[in-house]
């Protein structure tokens, strides 16, 4: 048996990950692997059943109830998610500015071409979940892609802000990116598309250029990874 030698340095190990953001991560990719599995199925042309889904996404009915308590909700999810595939994830992928908001701009504008063919399914996405019952313990009822692609666009600012600024900066984000500011412009201010689109861009530019300059009133220390991943 070969001698251990006590004396050489050990390499150090990797710090833990913080049981919270452990439990959120393993939500998303449980999430995530039921979303992927629903748009497989459906890439056939036929609608499946719960049990179809669960037996693709190697999880029990259970676990799939407690992410969707519906498969009204789930189709729903999976057909937004095939949509964005080929449309978020594009713009995503494309980015050329190193311009935090610029970029979240681009992705703002780009939601809202992407909204104006699928509103009757953000409308009644929200209406499921908002109707529903409580979703898995400490998981969103919806949105994890949202916070991932927030997170994209604002990946150069990351090193510019301490993890908790980037935390919040990236929910006050979500509060202007996705169905809901949509939503409501249409139906509170009656805006046109263009103009939702013009407003919202105004907004998220204001929010991040704000987070920035609030960054610079003070030196700091180079920034650790935010501890709490998002989730759509």
């Amino acid at each position: 048996m070969a001698r251990v030698n006590k004396n050489r340095p050990q390499p150090p190990a990797p710090p833990p990950e913080p049981a919270s953001s452990g439990r959120v991560a393993q939500r998303n990719r449980t999430r995530a692997a039921i979303i992927d599995a629903t748009m497989q199925l459906m890439a056939g042309g036929a609608t499946p059943s719960m049990s179809e889904i669960a037996a693709a996404a190697q999880v029990s009915r259970r676990t799939l109830y407690m992410y969707f308590p519906t498969l009204e909700q789930l189709l729903i999810t999976a057909t937004l998610g095939a949509l964005t595939r080929d449309t978020i994830d594009h713009v995503l992928a494309g980015f050329t500015s190193h311009d935090p908001a610029q970029r979240v701009e681009e992705l703002s504008r780009a939601l809202g071409a992407y909204s104006s063919q699928s509103m009757h399914l953000g409308r009644a996405l929200i209406r499921l979940t908002v109707e529903g019952t409580e979703p898995a313990a400490g998981g969103p009822r919806r949105g994890y892609r949202r916070v991932q692609w927030i997170e994209h666009a604002l990946a150069p600012a990351r090193p510019l802000l301490s993890a908790d600024e980037f935390e919040r900066l990236v929910s006050a984000l979500c509060v202007l990116i996705g169905w809901e500011p949509i939503i409501a412009l249409h139906d509170v201010r009656c805006l046109n598309q263009k103009q939702t689109d013009d407003v919202l861009a105004f907004a998220v530019r204001a929010v991040v250029e704000k987070a920035l300059r609030e960054a610079t009133k003070q030196p700091r220390q180079p920034n650790q990874r935010a501890s709490r991943r998002g989730q759509s």
